[in-house]
């Protein structure tokens, strides 16, 4: 399978592609499927009463797009180079956002085991760090796009209060493993779950830990395990095992590909979908769309 680049990158092998660039001496990264293109500078148009990160609105083949300066961003100095500077057009969330950074150096395959979690020192309701990665010669920093994203713009985040337009919920009592590395989306699932009659809920940081605990499960209830566990909800992104190949592991494992999966992740588009349909997931569900995941669960676990 190939991606728009033409880079050869199979669904579920824990591999993933990373766009390197630069805002002042750091280096950073973006998954590439996250990428659409990127363009030279643009002439921007500034919005009044905007966010002080919102450089304004770029027109591209007649769309128009946001634009977020990331150095305002990460609190570094405006670039030395204007002239030479990037634009990274990105869609996720089903939504389209141009970042203006320094440079763009190359694009990165490598494994989610290289990507270590940010350190303990982070502040993790501030910090818009996902992971960081160890090349040979320097530093990589994986940034939260969507957390950038959701803090300028509320409205293109899960909407707790969206809930209610369900109805009535009665309580729960089915059990849900959930793979998330956000710590604010976490906290949002649990607040959404909750709401929609959903108390049973157990968080796995990343995709790793998420089939460890699977695995313990198994050994200590075999083809029980239905009776302790319903449905496991994943991201797709998530240092050490990403979502397609936690996905793919639960559905070539003799008991566990009972479970339904549904993956839960703002890289669920058109063009993306394909990827989740491939490692056998049972639903896909863009991240804003929080009713659509609560019908899913009702549907799959009744």
């Amino acid at each position: 399978m190939k991606n728009d680049k033409g880079i050869l990158l199979e669904t579920g092998t824990n591999e993933l592609e990373i766009v390197e660039f630069g805002l002042g001496h750091g280096n950073f990264g973006i998954n590439v499927m996250k990428v659409r293109e990127i363009v030279t500078s643009q002439k921007v148009t500034k919005l009044p009463n905007s966010h002080p990160n919102a450089e304004g609105v770029i027109q591209l083949r007649g769309e128009v797009v946001p634009m977020i300066d990331l150095a305002k961003v990460m609190g570094m100095p405006p670039s030395e180079n204007p002239q030479d500077d990037r634009i990274i057009i990105s869609e996720f969330n089903k939504i389209k956002v141009a970042f203006h950074v320094h440079t763009v150096n190359r694009i990165h395959r490598i494994s989610w085991e290289q990507i270590e979690k940010p350190s303990e020192f982070a502040d993790a309701d501030r910090s818009t760090t996902t992971g960081i990665i160890k090349m040979d010669d320097h530093l990589i920093i994986l940034l939260d796009f969507e957390k950038i994203v959701v803090e300028m713009s509320p409205k293109a985040g899960i909407n707790v209060a969206t809930v209610k337009e369900l109805g009535h919920r009665e309580r729960s009592d089915k059990h849900i493993l959930i793979a998330e590395d956000s710590v604010m989306l976490t906290e949002l699932l649990k607040d959404t779950l909750n709401a929609a009659g959903f108390h049973n809920l157990h968080f796995y940081s990343d995709g790793k830990l998420a089939w460890e605990q699977l695995e313990s499960l198994v050994d200590n209830y075999g083809d029980n395990i239905t009776e302790h566990i319903q449905l496991v909800i994943t991201d797709i992104e998530m240092p050490k095992m990403d979502g397609h190949h936690l996905t793919k592991r639960i559905k070539e494992h003799a008991v566990l590909r009972k479970l339904p999966v549904i993956i839960f992740s703002s890289l669920i588009t058109d063009t993306l979908r394909h990827r989740g349909e491939v490692v056998g997931a049972n639903a896909q569900v863009s991240k804003p769309e929080i009713n659509l995941l609560v019908q899913k669960i009702d549907s799959l676990i009744l």
